[in-house]
């Protein structure tokens, strides 16, 4: 069951004419983190270390993985691009966070490195910012959304997936991320994470055409 939460905008329409209100499709909780296939996708190239590098499965052993979907032009990612600065700084080394973008740069190119560099040079994101080219990766998390966020416990099992906070753009509430920093400080104390788990909600992934998955037609 996905849960939304209440008092969520009215869906909006982008210049191309795409609905863009979107849910998580709710991965199922226990999903291990796809890290062979990360490490496949980027040794192919189809997996650009745009910032940072991926790293290796030694420097992840022990630590929970963050990994947060996301685009330079969505008015949703907008919305949290600061709360995502303040986390960095708040997680330091405890947590490995991993920015994925999956946009298709032949409907969208200004999803690209380019875009995504400055992205991240605008807000001091250091954290490694990833470009799934070939969207192996959003397929592999089923991920649907801009921002859409997973959070894997130290075993790298999915412990939480949702909303950062019941903020959106235009609904006046404070961005303040505090179901996803919830759910990371109970992974970080080897807690279980509370549910029901709110599903996150945000532009949807350009897939490239003809290519969209079941869960997003």
């Amino acid at each position: 069951m996905i849960l939304i939460a209440a008092g969520t905008p009215q869906p909006f329409v982008e210049d191309s004419g795409s609905m863009a209100l979107t849910p998580s499709t709710m991965l199922p909780l226990g999903t291990p983190l796809p890290q062979a296939l990360l490490e496949r996708e980027r040794n192919r190239g189809a997996l650009e270390e745009v910032v940072g590098r991926l790293p290796a499965a030694g420097a992840l052993a022990g630590r929970p993985v963050l990994v947060i979907f996301l685009s330079c032009h969505c008015p949703f990612v907008k919305h949290i691009e600061a709360e995502i600065t303040r986390l960095q700084k708040d997680l330091g080394d405890r947590t490995v966070l991993l920015g994925i973008a999956s946009n298709s740069l032949r409907s969208h190119p200004q999803d690209g490195p380019e875009g995504m560099a400055a992205q991240a040079a605008t807000h001091g994101w250091t954290f490694p910012y990833l470009l799934d080219r070939d969207q192996a990766v959003a397929r592999a998390f089923q991920a649907a959304c801009t921002p859409d966020p997973f959070l894997f416990d130290r075993g790298h099992r999915l412990a939480y997936r949702g909303q950062l906070d019941p903020s959106r753009p235009g609904n006046g509430l404070p961005c303040d991320g505090r179901d996803l920093r919830a759910a990371l400080a109970a992974v970080l104390a080897d807690q279980p994470v509370s549910e029901p788990q709110i599903a996150s909600i945000g532009c949807n992934i350009k897939w490239h055409p003809g290519a969209a998955p079941a869960w997003a037609r």
